[in-house]
Protein backbone atom coordinates (compact mmCIF):
# COMPACT_ATOMS: atom_id res chain seq x y z
CA UNK A 1 0.00 0.00 0.00
CA UNK A 2 1.62 3.25 -0.74
CA UNK A 3 2.03 6.18 1.64
CA UNK A 4 -1.07 8.47 -0.18
CA UNK A 5 -3.36 5.52 -0.05
CA UNK A 6 -2.70 4.84 3.32
CA UNK A 7 -3.78 8.54 3.84
CA UNK A 8 -6.68 8.71 2.21
CA UNK A 9 -7.71 5.50 4.00
CA UNK A 10 -7.52 6.94 7.63
CA UNK A 11 -9.15 10.18 6.67
CA UNK A 12 -12.03 8.03 5.74
CA UNK A 13 -11.95 6.04 8.71
CA UNK A 14 -11.88 9.25 10.50
CA UNK A 15 -15.13 10.29 8.68
CA UNK A 16 -16.52 6.84 9.35
CA UNK A 17 -16.49 7.63 12.98
CA UNK A 18 -17.61 10.92 12.35
CA UNK A 19 -21.19 9.38 10.66
CA UNK A 20 -21.79 6.93 13.67
CA UNK A 21 -21.19 9.72 15.87
CA UNK A 22 -23.86 11.84 13.85
CA UNK A 23 -25.77 8.17 14.22
CA UNK A 24 -25.44 7.96 18.00
CA UNK A 25 -26.64 11.85 18.19
CA UNK A 26 -29.51 11.39 16.54
CA UNK A 27 -30.65 8.45 18.89
CA UNK A 28 -29.99 10.60 21.98
CA UNK A 29 -31.54 13.34 20.55
CA UNK A 30 -35.15 11.98 19.85
CA UNK A 31 -35.08 9.24 22.36
CA UNK A 32 -38.14 9.52 24.63
CA UNK A 33 -36.54 7.68 27.47
CA UNK A 34 -34.89 9.59 30.05
CA UNK A 35 -32.13 7.28 30.20
CA UNK A 36 -31.55 7.63 26.75
CA UNK A 37 -31.69 11.33 26.02
CA UNK A 38 -30.00 12.49 29.47
CA UNK A 39 -27.49 9.65 30.08
CA UNK A 40 -26.48 8.43 26.69
CA UNK A 41 -27.20 4.40 27.72
CA UNK A 42 -26.53 3.70 24.05
CA UNK A 43 -24.89 1.85 21.14
CA UNK A 44 -24.39 2.66 17.97
CA UNK A 45 -22.06 1.40 15.20
CA UNK A 46 -21.12 0.35 11.62
CA UNK A 47 -20.26 -3.51 10.25
CA UNK A 48 -19.08 -4.57 6.98
CA UNK A 49 -21.25 -7.21 5.27
CA UNK A 50 -19.08 -10.01 7.14
CA UNK A 51 -20.43 -8.75 10.39
CA UNK A 52 -17.53 -7.31 11.37
CA UNK A 53 -17.77 -3.79 13.52
CA UNK A 54 -15.55 -1.13 11.91
CA UNK A 55 -16.11 1.76 13.58
CA UNK A 56 -18.31 3.08 16.78
CA UNK A 57 -19.87 5.82 18.05
CA UNK A 58 -17.36 7.61 20.66
CA UNK A 59 -20.52 7.44 23.47
CA UNK A 60 -22.15 5.05 24.20
CA UNK A 61 -21.79 1.75 27.14
CA UNK A 62 -19.07 -0.98 26.83
CA UNK A 63 -21.81 -3.32 27.82
CA UNK A 64 -24.08 -1.98 24.59
CA UNK A 65 -21.05 -1.47 22.11
CA UNK A 66 -19.47 -4.42 22.70
CA UNK A 67 -22.06 -7.23 22.87
CA UNK A 68 -23.60 -5.12 20.13
CA UNK A 69 -20.69 -6.16 18.29
CA UNK A 70 -21.58 -9.62 18.22
CA UNK A 71 -25.20 -9.27 17.75
CA UNK A 72 -24.82 -8.59 14.23
CA UNK A 73 -23.42 -11.52 13.31
CA UNK A 74 -26.61 -13.39 14.77
CA UNK A 75 -29.12 -11.48 12.76
CA UNK A 76 -27.13 -12.17 9.56
CA UNK A 77 -27.30 -15.76 10.57
CA UNK A 78 -31.03 -14.86 10.54
CA UNK A 79 -31.07 -12.60 7.50
CA UNK A 80 -28.64 -13.40 5.06
CA UNK A 81 -27.18 -10.49 3.30
CA UNK A 82 -28.79 -12.09 0.33
CA UNK A 83 -32.22 -11.76 1.45
CA UNK A 84 -32.00 -7.64 2.76
CA UNK A 85 -33.64 -5.48 0.52
CA UNK A 86 -33.45 -1.35 0.78
CA UNK A 87 -35.68 0.13 3.52
CA UNK A 88 -35.52 -3.08 5.63
CA UNK A 89 -34.40 -2.91 9.35
CA UNK A 90 -34.93 -5.88 11.94
CA UNK A 91 -34.83 -5.59 15.88
CA UNK A 92 -34.41 -7.88 18.77
CA UNK A 93 -34.05 -7.69 22.37
CA UNK A 94 -33.03 -11.66 23.11
CA UNK A 95 -30.89 -11.42 26.22
CA UNK A 96 -28.09 -13.88 24.27
CA UNK A 97 -28.16 -12.59 20.85
CA UNK A 98 -28.60 -8.81 21.83
CA UNK A 99 -26.77 -6.97 24.44
CA UNK A 100 -27.74 -8.87 27.73
CA UNK A 101 -31.41 -8.23 29.07
CA UNK A 102 -35.21 -7.52 27.64
CA UNK A 103 -34.96 -3.80 28.35
CA UNK A 104 -32.33 -3.27 25.54
CA UNK A 105 -33.81 -3.38 22.09
CA UNK A 106 -31.24 -3.63 19.22
CA UNK A 107 -32.13 -2.52 15.51
CA UNK A 108 -29.81 -3.36 12.83
CA UNK A 109 -30.58 -1.51 9.33
CA UNK A 110 -28.78 -2.41 5.90
CA UNK A 111 -27.00 0.45 4.23
CA UNK A 112 -27.23 0.20 0.12
CA UNK A 113 -25.93 3.00 -2.02
CA UNK A 114 -27.17 2.99 -5.37
CA UNK A 115 -29.45 -0.04 -5.34
CA UNK A 116 -25.76 -2.38 -3.67
CA UNK A 117 -25.52 -3.16 -0.57
CA UNK A 118 -22.26 -1.85 1.54
CA UNK A 119 -22.85 -2.03 4.72
CA UNK A 120 -25.18 -2.39 8.07
CA UNK A 121 -25.96 -0.14 10.94
CA UNK A 122 -26.69 -1.17 14.38
CA UNK A 123 -27.97 0.90 17.34
CA UNK A 124 -28.91 0.01 21.22
CA UNK A 125 -30.59 1.66 23.89
CA UNK A 126 -32.22 1.43 26.92
CA UNK A 127 -35.98 1.39 27.29
CA UNK A 128 -37.38 2.15 30.39
CA UNK A 129 -40.58 -1.08 30.62
CA UNK A 130 -40.91 -3.71 28.36
CA UNK A 131 -43.67 -5.39 31.15
CA UNK A 132 -43.28 -8.19 33.32
CA UNK A 133 -42.19 -7.65 37.08
CA UNK A 134 -40.10 -4.63 35.97
CA UNK A 135 -36.07 -3.62 35.33
CA UNK A 136 -35.49 -5.43 38.83
CA UNK A 137 -33.73 -8.58 39.71
CA UNK A 138 -37.01 -10.44 41.34
CA UNK A 139 -37.88 -12.52 38.53
CA UNK A 140 -37.02 -16.49 38.49
CA UNK A 141 -36.38 -16.98 34.71
CA UNK A 142 -36.37 -14.85 31.82
CA UNK A 143 -40.06 -15.10 30.85
CA UNK A 144 -41.08 -13.16 33.79
CA UNK A 145 -38.74 -10.18 32.95
CA UNK A 146 -41.00 -8.99 30.22
CA UNK A 147 -41.63 -8.62 26.36
CA UNK A 148 -38.94 -10.91 24.86
CA UNK A 149 -38.89 -10.35 20.81
CA UNK A 150 -37.20 -13.10 19.10
CA UNK A 151 -34.85 -11.93 15.52
CA UNK A 152 -37.97 -10.23 13.22
CA UNK A 153 -37.91 -7.94 10.59
CA UNK A 154 -39.62 -4.51 12.13
CA UNK A 155 -39.41 -2.49 8.58
CA UNK A 156 -40.05 -4.34 5.30
CA UNK A 157 -38.78 -2.01 2.91
CA UNK A 158 -40.49 0.93 4.29
CA UNK A 159 -43.34 -0.62 6.02
CA UNK A 160 -43.85 -0.99 9.18
CA UNK A 161 -44.40 -3.99 10.67
CA UNK A 162 -47.66 -3.00 12.77
CA UNK A 163 -48.49 -6.18 14.15
CA UNK A 164 -45.00 -5.72 16.17
CA UNK A 165 -45.33 -2.42 16.79
CA UNK A 166 -48.92 -3.49 18.31
CA UNK A 167 -47.67 -6.01 20.61
CA UNK A 168 -45.11 -3.91 21.82
CA UNK A 169 -47.20 -0.91 23.04
CA UNK A 170 -49.71 -4.00 24.44
CA UNK A 171 -46.66 -5.27 26.31
CA UNK A 172 -45.53 -1.75 28.18
CA UNK A 173 -46.57 0.14 30.76
CA UNK A 174 -45.47 3.45 28.61
CA UNK A 175 -46.80 2.68 25.57
CA UNK A 176 -45.93 6.18 24.24
CA UNK A 177 -42.63 6.18 25.54
CA UNK A 178 -41.84 3.01 24.41
CA UNK A 179 -42.76 3.19 20.93
CA UNK A 180 -41.13 6.73 20.11
CA UNK A 181 -37.89 4.74 21.75
CA UNK A 182 -37.88 2.01 18.86
CA UNK A 183 -38.94 4.64 16.40
CA UNK A 184 -35.87 6.71 17.22
CA UNK A 185 -33.75 3.99 17.01
CA UNK A 186 -34.48 2.78 13.79
CA UNK A 187 -34.37 6.51 12.77
CA UNK A 188 -31.28 6.85 14.18
CA UNK A 189 -29.86 4.16 11.80
CA UNK A 190 -31.88 5.74 8.88
CA UNK A 191 -29.46 8.43 9.53
CA UNK A 192 -26.60 7.10 9.47
CA UNK A 193 -27.10 5.47 6.68
CA UNK A 194 -27.53 9.04 4.98
CA UNK A 195 -24.44 9.81 6.11
CA UNK A 196 -22.82 6.81 4.78
CA UNK A 197 -23.99 7.71 1.04
CA UNK A 198 -22.81 11.10 1.08
CA UNK A 199 -19.40 10.00 2.69
CA UNK A 200 -18.69 7.42 -0.06
CA UNK A 201 -20.23 9.93 -2.95
CA UNK A 202 -17.32 12.41 -1.48
CA UNK A 203 -14.98 9.73 -1.75
CA UNK A 204 -15.79 8.63 -5.38
CA UNK A 205 -16.00 4.78 -3.28
CA UNK A 206 -18.58 2.41 -3.77
CA UNK A 207 -17.46 -0.76 -1.47
CA UNK A 208 -16.16 -0.21 2.20
CA UNK A 209 -14.68 -3.73 2.08
CA UNK A 210 -10.75 -2.18 1.47
CA UNK A 211 -11.31 0.38 4.30
CA UNK A 212 -12.88 -2.45 6.17
CA UNK A 213 -9.95 -4.38 5.70
CA UNK A 214 -7.35 -1.33 6.71
CA UNK A 215 -9.48 -0.63 10.08
CA UNK A 216 -9.87 -4.36 11.28
CA UNK A 217 -5.91 -4.93 10.46
CA UNK A 218 -4.00 -1.81 11.33
CA UNK A 219 -6.19 -2.15 14.92
CA UNK A 220 -5.18 -5.73 15.25
CA UNK A 221 -1.94 -5.39 14.86
CA UNK A 222 -1.94 -1.87 16.69
CA UNK A 223 -3.15 -4.22 19.90
CA UNK A 224 -0.86 -7.32 19.32
CA UNK A 225 2.04 -4.46 19.43
CA UNK A 226 0.77 -3.79 22.34
CA UNK A 227 0.59 -6.65 23.89
CA UNK A 228 4.40 -8.10 22.76
CA UNK A 229 5.61 -5.55 25.03
CA UNK A 230 3.83 -6.89 28.23
CA UNK A 231 5.74 -10.01 30.58
CA UNK A 232 4.18 -13.31 29.57
CA UNK A 233 2.57 -15.26 31.85
CA UNK A 234 -0.66 -16.31 34.04
CA UNK A 235 -2.04 -14.40 37.15
CA UNK A 236 -5.66 -14.76 38.91
CA UNK A 237 -7.71 -12.55 41.06
CA UNK A 238 -10.81 -12.95 42.86
CA UNK A 239 -13.37 -10.93 44.52
CA UNK A 240 -16.87 -11.44 45.94
CA UNK A 241 -19.86 -9.70 45.56
CA UNK A 242 -23.08 -9.51 47.67
CA UNK A 243 -25.02 -11.73 45.45
CA UNK A 244 -28.86 -11.93 46.08
CA UNK A 245 -29.31 -14.72 48.90
CA UNK A 246 -25.99 -15.01 49.49
CA UNK A 247 -22.25 -13.53 48.28
CA UNK A 248 -21.03 -14.89 45.36
CA UNK A 249 -17.03 -15.99 44.62
CA UNK A 250 -15.84 -14.44 40.86
CA UNK A 251 -12.75 -16.12 39.95
CA UNK A 252 -10.18 -15.06 37.09
CA UNK A 253 -7.28 -15.97 35.22
CA UNK A 254 -5.59 -13.95 32.91
CA UNK A 255 -3.11 -15.28 30.18
CA UNK A 256 -0.54 -13.08 28.33
CA UNK A 257 1.14 -14.99 25.14
CA UNK A 258 1.58 -14.52 21.57
CA UNK A 259 -1.98 -15.18 20.52
CA UNK A 260 -2.96 -12.28 22.51
CA UNK A 261 -4.56 -12.02 25.85
CA UNK A 262 -7.14 -14.95 27.19
CA UNK A 263 -9.72 -14.05 30.67
CA UNK A 264 -10.89 -17.44 32.24
CA UNK A 265 -13.26 -17.38 35.00
CA UNK A 266 -13.70 -20.90 35.75
CA UNK A 267 -14.18 -21.04 39.56
CA UNK A 268 -16.78 -18.63 38.94
CA UNK A 269 -20.08 -19.30 41.02
CA UNK A 270 -23.39 -21.00 39.72
CA UNK A 271 -25.99 -19.04 38.09
CA UNK A 272 -28.76 -17.88 40.61
CA UNK A 273 -32.11 -18.03 40.94
CA UNK A 274 -32.83 -14.26 40.51
CA UNK A 275 -32.28 -12.13 38.15
CA UNK A 276 -28.18 -11.14 38.65
CA UNK A 277 -27.18 -13.62 35.97
CA UNK A 278 -25.03 -12.52 33.07
CA UNK A 279 -25.25 -13.83 29.26
CA UNK A 280 -21.71 -14.33 27.63
CA UNK A 281 -21.77 -11.47 25.41
CA UNK A 282 -22.08 -8.77 28.38
CA UNK A 283 -19.37 -10.89 30.22
CA UNK A 284 -16.88 -10.57 27.28
CA UNK A 285 -18.13 -6.85 26.62
CA UNK A 286 -17.20 -5.30 30.08
CA UNK A 287 -13.78 -7.79 30.47
CA UNK A 288 -12.62 -6.78 27.14
CA UNK A 289 -13.72 -3.10 27.72
CA UNK A 290 -10.98 -3.43 31.01
CA UNK A 291 -8.31 -5.45 28.76
CA UNK A 292 -8.53 -1.91 26.18
CA UNK A 293 -8.78 0.03 29.25
CA UNK A 294 -5.40 -0.90 30.54
CA UNK A 295 -3.36 -2.46 27.53
CA UNK A 296 -4.23 -0.19 24.77
CA UNK A 297 -6.61 2.86 25.31
CA UNK A 298 -5.44 4.62 22.31
CA UNK A 299 -6.46 2.22 19.38
CA UNK A 300 -10.08 2.62 18.32
CA UNK A 301 -12.71 -0.13 19.14
CA UNK A 302 -13.80 -2.28 16.59
CA UNK A 303 -13.80 -6.20 15.28
CA UNK A 304 -9.37 -5.68 14.99
CA UNK A 305 -8.71 -4.65 18.21
CA UNK A 306 -11.37 -6.81 19.90
CA UNK A 307 -9.78 -9.61 18.23
CA UNK A 308 -6.88 -9.95 20.31
CA UNK A 309 -8.96 -10.93 23.70
CA UNK A 310 -10.36 -13.63 24.53
CA UNK A 311 -12.73 -14.45 27.19
CA UNK A 312 -14.47 -17.72 28.49
CA UNK A 313 -16.57 -18.88 31.14
CA UNK A 314 -18.09 -22.18 32.29
CA UNK A 315 -21.50 -22.75 30.96
CA UNK A 316 -23.97 -22.51 33.95
CA UNK A 317 -21.85 -19.97 35.72
CA UNK A 318 -23.02 -16.76 36.62
CA UNK A 319 -20.87 -15.04 34.22
CA UNK A 320 -22.40 -17.33 31.32
CA UNK A 321 -25.73 -17.91 31.99
CA UNK A 322 -28.04 -20.02 29.88
CA UNK A 323 -31.71 -19.53 28.72
CA UNK A 324 -33.99 -18.96 30.69
CA UNK A 325 -31.97 -18.14 33.35
CA UNK A 326 -33.27 -14.28 34.75
CA UNK A 327 -30.91 -11.24 33.54
CA UNK A 328 -32.49 -8.44 33.75
CA UNK A 329 -29.61 -6.14 36.19
CA UNK A 330 -27.09 -8.80 34.21
CA UNK A 331 -25.21 -5.06 34.73
CA UNK A 332 -24.58 -6.03 38.85
CA UNK A 333 -22.72 -8.56 38.36
CA UNK A 334 -21.34 -7.47 35.03
CA UNK A 335 -20.02 -4.20 35.49
CA UNK A 336 -17.54 -5.51 38.40
CA UNK A 337 -15.16 -7.43 35.20
CA UNK A 338 -12.92 -4.70 34.47
CA UNK A 339 -11.79 -4.49 38.45
CA UNK A 340 -11.77 -8.33 37.77
CA UNK A 341 -8.79 -7.92 35.03
CA UNK A 342 -7.36 -5.07 36.83
CA UNK A 343 -6.77 -7.36 39.95
CA UNK A 344 -5.59 -9.78 37.38
CA UNK A 345 -2.77 -7.20 35.55
CA UNK A 346 -1.92 -5.41 39.16
CA UNK A 347 1.15 -7.64 39.65
CA UNK A 348 2.22 -6.91 35.82
CA UNK A 349 1.43 -3.46 35.45
CA UNK A 350 1.19 -2.06 39.00
CA UNK A 351 1.45 1.43 37.05
CA UNK A 352 -1.30 1.45 35.21
CA UNK A 353 -4.28 0.06 37.16
CA UNK A 354 -6.77 1.44 39.71
CA UNK A 355 -8.14 -0.26 42.99
CA UNK A 356 -11.76 -1.32 42.61
CA UNK A 357 -14.44 0.90 42.30
CA UNK A 358 -18.20 1.20 42.97
CA UNK A 359 -18.33 -0.66 39.29
CA UNK A 360 -21.90 -1.43 39.21
CA UNK A 361 -24.17 1.32 38.77
CA UNK A 362 -26.96 2.02 41.52
CA UNK A 363 -29.61 2.64 38.94
CA UNK A 364 -32.69 3.77 41.64
CA UNK A 365 -35.60 2.03 39.40
CA UNK A 366 -38.75 3.45 40.71
CA UNK A 367 -42.39 3.00 39.85
CA UNK A 368 -45.91 3.35 40.08
CA UNK A 369 -48.97 5.77 39.43
CA UNK A 370 -49.05 9.57 39.40
CA UNK A 371 -51.64 12.72 38.85
CA UNK A 372 -49.29 15.28 36.76
CA UNK A 373 -50.65 18.63 36.53
CA UNK A 374 -53.59 19.19 34.04
CA UNK A 375 -54.20 15.16 33.99
CA UNK A 376 -57.31 14.38 34.84
CA UNK A 377 -56.38 10.76 36.19
CA UNK A 378 -53.45 8.84 37.11
CA UNK A 379 -50.78 7.45 35.12
CA UNK A 380 -48.15 5.10 35.51
CA UNK A 381 -44.41 6.08 35.78
CA UNK A 382 -41.26 3.77 35.29
CA UNK A 383 -37.75 5.37 35.86
CA UNK A 384 -34.36 4.47 36.09
CA UNK A 385 -32.14 7.12 37.83
CA UNK A 386 -28.73 6.84 37.25
CA UNK A 387 -26.65 7.14 40.10
CA UNK A 388 -23.06 5.89 40.78
CA UNK A 389 -20.34 6.04 43.28
CA UNK A 390 -16.70 6.34 43.35
CA UNK A 391 -14.34 4.99 41.54
CA UNK A 392 -11.04 2.95 42.63
CA UNK A 393 -7.80 5.41 43.31
CA UNK A 394 -5.61 5.57 40.40
CA UNK A 395 -1.85 5.62 40.02
CA UNK A 396 -0.39 8.90 40.74
CA UNK A 397 -4.60 10.09 40.91
CA UNK A 398 -7.21 10.24 43.00
CA UNK A 399 -10.39 8.28 42.02
CA UNK A 400 -13.50 9.96 40.81
CA UNK A 401 -16.32 10.66 42.69
CA UNK A 402 -20.57 9.61 41.91
CA UNK A 403 -18.69 8.80 38.26
CA UNK A 404 -19.93 6.07 36.39
CA UNK A 405 -17.28 4.06 35.68
CA UNK A 406 -16.98 1.53 33.47
CA UNK A 407 -20.62 2.29 32.06
CA UNK A 408 -19.72 5.90 31.28
CA UNK A 409 -23.23 6.48 31.35
CA UNK A 410 -24.36 9.94 32.94
CA UNK A 411 -26.11 10.80 36.39
CA UNK A 412 -29.54 11.69 35.64
CA UNK A 413 -30.04 15.13 36.47
CA UNK A 414 -32.30 15.93 39.84
CA UNK A 415 -34.39 18.12 37.78
CA UNK A 416 -35.23 15.75 34.95
CA UNK A 417 -35.89 12.99 37.33
CA UNK A 418 -38.46 15.13 39.38
CA UNK A 419 -40.30 16.36 36.20
CA UNK A 420 -40.87 12.79 34.78
CA UNK A 421 -42.37 11.38 38.04
CA UNK A 422 -43.92 12.65 41.44
CA UNK A 423 -40.52 12.25 43.56
CA UNK A 424 -38.51 14.98 44.95
CA UNK A 425 -34.56 14.66 46.28
CA UNK A 426 -34.56 16.44 49.55
CA UNK A 427 -31.04 15.62 49.84
CA UNK A 428 -28.39 15.17 46.63
CA UNK A 429 -24.42 15.45 48.03
CA UNK A 430 -21.30 13.62 48.15
CA UNK A 431 -20.65 11.44 50.89
CA UNK A 432 -17.76 12.55 52.92
CA UNK A 433 -14.95 10.21 53.60
CA UNK A 434 -16.53 7.51 51.99
CA UNK A 435 -13.42 7.04 49.36
CA UNK A 436 -9.98 4.79 50.95
CA UNK A 437 -7.45 6.16 52.48
CA UNK A 438 -4.32 5.58 50.46
CA UNK A 439 -0.95 7.43 48.50
CA UNK A 440 -3.93 8.49 46.19
CA UNK A 441 -7.73 8.34 47.58
CA UNK A 442 -10.65 6.49 46.23
CA UNK A 443 -13.47 8.55 44.81
CA UNK A 444 -16.47 9.42 46.41
CA UNK A 445 -19.89 8.07 46.71
CA UNK A 446 -22.86 10.34 47.17
CA UNK A 447 -25.55 10.61 49.48
CA UNK A 448 -29.56 11.25 48.45
CA UNK A 449 -32.72 11.33 50.00
CA UNK A 450 -35.75 10.41 48.32
CA UNK A 451 -39.65 11.00 49.35
CA UNK A 452 -42.82 11.87 47.13
CA UNK A 453 -44.88 14.82 47.29
CA UNK A 454 -48.07 12.75 45.65
CA UNK A 455 -50.50 11.12 48.40
CA UNK A 456 -49.52 7.64 46.71
CA UNK A 457 -46.78 4.92 47.69
CA UNK A 458 -44.35 4.45 44.70
CA UNK A 459 -42.34 0.75 43.85
CA UNK A 460 -38.66 1.04 44.63
CA UNK A 461 -36.80 -1.94 42.64
CA UNK A 462 -33.77 -2.53 44.53
CA UNK A 463 -30.87 -3.85 42.64
CA UNK A 464 -27.73 -2.38 44.73
CA UNK A 465 -24.34 -4.12 45.60
CA UNK A 466 -21.05 -3.27 47.25
CA UNK A 467 -23.33 -3.16 50.64
CA UNK A 468 -21.70 -5.78 52.53
CA UNK A 469 -18.62 -6.38 50.11
CA UNK A 470 -17.06 -2.70 49.82
CA UNK A 471 -14.56 -1.84 46.90
CA UNK A 472 -11.19 -3.31 48.07
CA UNK A 473 -8.47 -0.82 48.75
CA UNK A 474 -4.96 -2.12 47.02
CA UNK A 475 -1.13 -2.36 47.56
CA UNK A 476 -1.81 -0.75 50.96
CA UNK A 477 -4.93 1.37 50.13
CA UNK A 478 -7.84 1.54 52.41
CA UNK A 479 -11.37 -0.20 51.21
CA UNK A 480 -13.86 2.48 50.06
CA UNK A 481 -17.28 2.68 52.01
CA UNK A 482 -19.85 0.11 51.68
CA UNK A 483 -23.49 1.28 50.11
CA UNK A 484 -26.64 1.50 52.67
CA UNK A 485 -30.29 1.62 51.54
CA UNK A 486 -32.32 2.50 54.56
CA UNK A 487 -35.54 4.69 55.16
CA UNK A 488 -34.92 8.06 56.84
CA UNK A 489 -36.09 6.47 59.61
CA UNK A 490 -33.13 4.72 59.93
CA UNK A 491 -35.05 0.84 59.03
CA UNK A 492 -32.47 -1.11 56.79
CA UNK A 493 -33.43 -2.21 53.50
CA UNK A 494 -32.23 -5.38 51.70
CA UNK A 495 -29.70 -3.85 48.86
CA UNK A 496 -32.07 -6.71 46.20
CA UNK A 497 -35.78 -6.92 45.98
CA UNK A 498 -39.17 -4.86 45.66
CA UNK A 499 -39.60 -2.63 48.49
CA UNK A 500 -43.10 -0.80 48.67
CA UNK A 501 -42.34 3.03 49.81
CA UNK A 502 -45.18 4.50 51.93
CA UNK A 503 -46.01 8.38 50.59
CA UNK A 504 -45.12 9.08 54.09
CA UNK A 505 -41.83 7.99 53.84
CA UNK A 506 -38.25 8.98 52.49
CA UNK A 507 -35.51 6.62 51.36
CA UNK A 508 -32.12 7.17 52.29
CA UNK A 509 -29.36 6.05 49.32
CA UNK A 510 -25.97 5.64 50.00
CA UNK A 511 -23.57 4.98 47.21
CA UNK A 512 -19.92 3.40 47.89
CA UNK A 513 -16.86 4.68 47.64
CA UNK A 514 -13.77 3.69 46.13
CA UNK A 515 -10.86 1.78 47.27
CA UNK A 516 -7.92 3.58 48.31
CA UNK A 517 -4.21 2.63 46.38
CA UNK A 518 -0.78 2.40 48.31
CA UNK A 519 -0.23 3.62 52.18
CA UNK A 520 -1.48 6.19 53.16
CA UNK A 521 1.16 7.28 55.02
CA UNK A 522 2.66 8.00 51.36
CA UNK A 523 -0.08 10.64 51.13
CA UNK A 524 1.40 14.14 50.71
CA UNK A 525 0.84 16.72 53.22
CA UNK A 526 -0.63 18.55 50.56
CA UNK A 527 -2.99 16.26 49.44
CA UNK A 528 -4.27 16.00 52.91
CA UNK A 529 -4.82 19.73 52.97
CA UNK A 530 -6.78 19.86 49.94
CA UNK A 531 -8.79 16.85 51.30
CA UNK A 532 -9.53 19.06 54.31
CA UNK A 533 -10.56 22.19 52.34
CA UNK A 534 -12.47 19.97 49.79
CA UNK A 535 -14.62 18.58 52.54
CA UNK A 536 -13.65 15.18 51.16
CA UNK A 537 -12.92 14.17 54.88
Amino acid sequence: MDARNAIDLQIMWNRLIAVVGEQAQVLIRTAFSPIVRECEDISAGIFDLRGRMIAQAVTGTPGHVNSMAESVGHFLRHFPIETMKEGDAYITNDPWMGTGHLNDFVITTPAFLRGRLVGLFSCTSHLMDIGGLGNGPEATDVLMEGLSIPMLKLIDQGRVNETLMAMIRANTRLPVDTEGDTYSLAACNDVGVRALRAMMDEFGIDTLEPLADFIITRSRAAVLEKIAALPRGCWSYEMTVDGYDAPLPLRARLRVDEAGVTVDYAGTAPAVSRGINVPLAYTRAYTVFGLACAIAPDVPNNAGSLSAYHVTAPAGCVLNAQRPAPVSSRHIVGQMLPDMVFGCLRTPLPDRVPAEGTSCLWNIAVRGEWVPPGAAAPLAFALAITTNGGTGARPGLDGLSATAFPSGVHGTPVEIAEIQCPLIFWRKEFRPGSGGDGETRGGLGQVMEIGTLDARPFDLLAAFDRIDHPPRGAQGGADGAPGCLRTASGRRLAGKGLHVVAADERVVVMTPGGGGLGDPAARTAARRQADRTGGYV
